[in-house]
Formats: structure tokens, C-alpha cells, sequence
């Protein structure tokens, strides 16, 4: 039987990834052994000796460093799945609106997209932090009466106390990816044939009903890969936490480092712990576009 093309080329590069892999794996144990380092994942039991700012999880300072971590671990992920969740509704909303028959919701998202995606998300954040947020009063500003307050202290949303750290990395977050998101959607939508929006509108269907049971469901396969690619960049730019002060998996990561002096295992279990939630993203998102592929091949 004949191989393919295809599979001996899958093959040979198979074999040089392998082969790459572990000479960079053999270098780099090489040369911890002739620095008198070595891998050594021991201190991840000794006490951590620092304070965490907020936690999800009791902690002290007697704590270990394998529980700071975790804990860090545990506030990067409330962050990433609130994030994702706001942004997507934000961009959704704000796509949608860029293809709306209202010229006012579209010029307005329009400036929304055109502005923010023009600013680094670094600076972004301070501004949330530093202007928005410590800018505001010690005394509360009350929405809906006593359900949503403000303050330099924080936000209290329907009795949930939120901190200025995670607030501010929550709308920074949010306000940015959105607009990336609702770029994705607006040009999802605009691959759907025009024939399905004369049809629509010819029926007499309102925008709102046509865009949702008829237009989105044809552009969804053109939405989730992108959409994909925003929710990774998301998880990562999750990092920049430590811009203020939030004790996420990479501010903690950080203070372990500089404590141990255990540079390598502290980026080795970084690294991995990042690699993990992007693989579980893509996989997700992956199985997400399977369904809408078949549920489009079926109708």
C-alpha cells in the first residue's frame, strides 16, 4: 500500500518536533547540572511568608507555596470566565448594532470599536484603576437604590462586594476583547448572502427576529473561530493583573520567583498551567463549531 504525500510529511515532521523538543529538554538539564541547580519542585512546600490581597480560598502567610499558587490560579480563572462572559455579551450587542437599521446604535458602536481597539489595553487598565475607579469617592454612588454601589472602596452589586483590583481588570478586560468580538460578529454576519436579509425583511420580520433565528445561526461558523482566537488572547492578557495589583496565578507566580529564586520551575509551572486552559478553550470551541456545522448540515 502507498503513503500518502500528506502522511510522510506528518510523519518527518512528527519525528523533528520530537527530536527538537528533546534536545531543548536535554540542553536545559544540561545546563541546570552545571550551574548546581537542577529541577527541584521541594520548595513548593515551604511557607509562602506572604499575604495575598484577595483570595477565593482561606489563606495565610504559614501557608505553602503550592496553596499561594493555587489560589492564584483560582483568581486568574474568576477573572477569565467573568471576562468572557461580559465581553461576549458586549460584543454581541455591540456587533450586532453595527448592522443595525438605527443609524444612531450604529455610529455609536462604530466609535466604541474604532476607539478602543486603538488603545493598549495596559493603559486601558490603569485608566480604569487610577481614574475611574480610585477616582471616584469614598461615599457610595447608589444605582437602583441600595442593589449597585460604588466607591474607591469598590462595588457592591446585589450584596456581592467586589474589589477596585478586580473590578477594574473586569471592565478593562471586558470593554477591550469586546470590541475585537464585535468586529468578529459584524463580519459573520456580513458573510450571510443579502438574498437572507431582502427575505427576511420581505416577510415583514423584524431585524431583532431575523438577525436572531435566521442570520446568526449561518454566521456562526464564520464567528466562532475568531471568537476562539479572542478568548485565548483574553486568557492571556488576563496577566496583566499585576498592572494592578490583583493577585492572579502570574502576580503570584512572580513573588514565589523572586522569594526562591526558582526561576525555571516557577515559569514550568506558569507556562503549563496556561497551556492547559488554552488547550481546554480551543477544544471547547472546537466541539462548539462541530455542533453548528452539523446543525447547519442538518437544517
Amino acid at each position: 500500500m502507498r503513503l500518502s504525500k500528506s502522511l510522510i510529511f506528518q510523519v518527518v515532521f512528527g519525528i523533528l518536533f520530537i527530536l527538537i523538543i528533546t534536545l531543548l529538554i536535554n540542553n536545559l538539564s544540561v545546563n541546570l547540572t552545571r550551574a548546581g541547580l537542577g529541577l527541584n519542585f521541594q520548595w513548593l512546600m515551604h511557607p509562602a511568608g506572604f499575604a495575598l490581597a484577595e483570595s477565593s480560598l482561606p489563606f495565610k502567610p504559614s501557608d505553602n507555596y503550592a496553596w499561594a499558587i493555587l489560589i492564584g490560579w483560582t483568581n486568574s480563572l474568576k477573572v477569565i470566565i467573568t471576562s468572557l462572559f461580559l465581553a461576549t455579551l458586549l460584543g454581541l450587542s455591540a456587533g450586532i448594532a453595527r448592522i443595525s437599521s438605527n443609524a444612531l446604535l450604529r455610529k455609536m458602536s462604530s466609535l466604541y470599536v474604532a476607539l478602543i481597539r486603538q488603545i493598549p489595553l495596559l493603559i486601558q487598565l490603569l485608566f480604569w484603576y487610577f481614574v475611574a475607579f480610585l477616582g471616584l469617592s469614598k461615599t457610595p454612588v447608589k444605582v437602583l437604590g441600595d442593589l449597585i454601589m460604588f466607591s474607591n472602596q469598590g462595588v457592591k452589586i446585589f450584596g456581592l462586594e467586589l474589589s477596585v483590583e478586580f473590578s477594574a481588570l473586569i471592565v478593562g478586560l471586558t470593554v477591550f476583547t469586546g470590541a475585537s468580538i464585535a468586529e468578529i460578529v459584524r463580519g459573520g454576519m456580513n458573510s450571510v448572502p443579502k438574498g437572507q436579509w431582502e427575505a427576511f425583511r420581505s416577510l415583514g420580520i423584524s431585524d431583532g427576529v431575523g438577525i436572531r433565528n435566521i442570520l446568526a445561526p449561518q454566521a456562526l461558523p464564520a464567528i466562532i473561530p475568531g471568537l476562539t482566537s479572542q478568548y485565548l488572547n483574553l486568557a492571556k492578557n488576563s496577566t496583566l493583573a499585576i498592572a494592578v495589583g490583583f493577585p492572579d496565578i502570574y502576580a503570584v507566580s512572580d513573588t514565589t520567583i523572586t522569594q526562591t529564586g526558582r526561576a525555571i520551575e516557577g515559569f514550568l509551572i506558569l507556562l503549563l498551567s496556561f497551556l492547559f486552559l488554552n488547550l481546554v478553550i480551543s477544544f471547547s470551541m472546537e466541539l462548539i463549531n462541530k455542533i453548528v456545522l452539523k446543525a447547519n448540515r442538518i437544517k
